[in-house]
């Protein structure tokens, strides 16, 4: 009997990533063949796991569910864009289904059910937002773990809260154990999300508890903490980062550098905390690696805050920003807030801050000129080079040579800078 084929999309964030991953795990596991390559595929099965944090994401995740329909397949649309807008664009059919978030983790039955001719009603099953398994092969190098979804901060632009739901946390033992089985697998790194992960709480367990019993698990590998809440970590948190394991990296979310911006925004930290934090990291290693997420265009937003906004990101000298242009979302408070921005401007605005961050970037990657890396190595190219991150999560290239492999560890000496990558020598 021939293998059907199945072919997953993936828009949005890292925790879509991670479920994107397990679900494919399993459909390998189960005797699907996977097709990675979305546009070209023929498969039988597309699976389209969408984003609304944005219009543009659900812009692309229509484009993506409208091609797949069109060449005739099965799909299956799930994630956020089609919690919040199921019912507007996309009606049940004999061709497409509809799967909400908490019902995620049950793709693969409910495509076996389909495949069986069975109608499958979503009300008669019981989903769980952690009922992934642990996923063998994924997609990426690095393994991405889930501990925490929802939201309870409910910022005034964000719809994620609506529908992603109230925050809740993973079991501590089923993360440990999650991670555990991802390192027999033979991943080198770990890399956590959630929606908002800072508030993690398992029976009492908070998220620098959790952080402690991941450092203790025995093993070669490195951890690295997905995005995160400008929250008021304590020294003692700051402290764990002195262990080898985790990676002097983090992904902490500005969105903007204007006070009266962040109180619109409901963000509970001003311009000054947010220095602060970093100042705390980059007391512990100099050279600590803070990306961020910035917002531009809220309604409201002047030209002063903008440049508040710029100042800040000057001074910290973020080793990356994402920007995005502020995009309305039915049902939040923003949506409703009088002095919308001209979409001009917001261009204007995001050109120029992506603008600063090239400029940031570039400046952040001539610190490590001279110094040493541990490179995980993801790919080997034919252009004669191999390719990974260091753990400050820098990008590096370096020369391939006998006996190179991908996922694997190798410390390398920065001897200079190409192309806006950074070029290894190897050490080891």
């Amino acid at each position: 009997m021939l293998r059907k084929t199945i072919s997953f999309k993936t828009l949005g964030c890292r925790l879509n990533l991670y479920e994107t991953d397990a679900l494919a795990s399993k459909f390998r596991e189960k005797g699907f063949m996977t097709d990675d390559d979305f546009e070209n595929s023929d498969a039988e099965i597309f699976v389209i796991n969408t984003c609304t944090i944005t219009n543009q994401s659900d812009k692309k995740s229509r484009e993506y569910i409208n091609r797949a329909i069109k060449k005739g397949s099965f799909v299956v649309v799930t994630g956020c864009m089609a919690e919040q807008y199921a019912k507007k664009y996309l009606p049940y059919s004999a061709q497409v289904i509809v799967v909400d978030n908490k019902h995620k983790n049950l793709v693969y039955e409910i495509v076996e059910a389909h495949l069986g001719g069975e109608i499958v009603d979503m009300k008669n099953l019981d989903g769980d937002v952690f009922g992934f398994e642990a996923a063998k092969e994924t997609f990426h190098t690095r393994s991405i773990v889930k501990i925490q979804d929802g939201c309870n901060n409910f910022c005034s632009y964000c719809i994620v809260p609506y529908v992603r739901g109230r925050a809740v946390s993973r079991p501590v033992e089923d993360i440990l154990n999650n991670i555990k089985t991802e390192l027999t697998f033979g991943f080198k790194e770990i890399v956590l999300t959630g929606v908002n992960i800072s508030k993690y709480n398992y029976e009492g367990v908070g998220f620098e508890e959790l952080i402690r019993k991941i450092l203790e698990i025995d093993g070669d590998f490195r951890l690295r903490i997905a995005s995160i809440e400008p929250d008021d970590f304590s020294d003692s948190f700051v402290d764990l980062f002195r262990n080898p394991k985790l990676a002097p990296h983090i992904h902490l979310c500005l969105q903007s550098g204007s006070n009266s911006v962040l109180k619109r925004m409901h963000r509970h930290y001003t311009r000054e905390d947010f220095m602060v934090i970093v100042d705390k990291f980059r007391s512990i290693i100099p050279n600590f690696n803070v990306t961020t997420d910035i917002i531009v265009g809220l309604p409201g937003e002047t030209d002063e805050d903008f440049n508040q906004t710029l100042d800040v990101a000057q001074r910290i000298g973020f080793g990356h920003i994402h920007a995005f242009k502020y995009s309305r979302r039915s049902g939040t408070l923003a949506d409703k807030m009088d002095c919308q921005i001209d979409e001009k401007i917001k261009n204007q605005r995001s050109k120029i801050l992506r603008d600063l961050s090239e400029q940031l970037s570039a400046d952040y990657q001539k610190n490590f000129v001279g110094k040493h890396q541990r490179i995980l190595t993801e790919t080997i190219e034919d252009d004669g080079f191999v390719y990974g991150y260091g753990e400050n999560y820098v990008r590096i290239k370096m020369k391939i040579f006998d006996g190179v492999k991908t996922n694997k560890f190798y410390d390398v000496e920065i001897i200079g800078i190409e192309g806006g990558e950074l070029i290894g020598k190897q050490l080891n």
